[in-house]
């Protein structure tokens, strides 16, 4: 490898979440802040939330239904000009 190209690994980087978590890594960087970790995050801790801003949700179920409840017409492509 060449000399003096590679940045300096620190073996024993520290690591700090925003919930109050900290852990060594190994790091390009001495010291890391970070807003969600394992112990934080909402699929590690089995704590999901949906959030239903706006109704997004129930709008998104009425398109489904409305679009359920139409029949679509289609065309018949042998069908000649004029016929249906």
């Amino acid at each position: 490898m060449k000399k003096d190209i590679h940045p300096t690994y620190y073996k024993k980087a520290s690591v700090r979440c925003a919930c109050g978590n900290t852990f060594i890594v190994g790091s390009a960087k001495e010291f890391i802040e970070t807003e969600v970790c394992a112990k934080c995050h909402p699929f590690y801790t089995k704590q999901e939330k949906v959030m239903d801003t706006l109704g997004r949700v129930q709008k998104f179920k009425e398109r489904l239904e409305k679009k359920s409840t139409t029949v679509k017409r289609v065309k018949n492509p042998r069908a000649k000009k004029g016929e249906k």
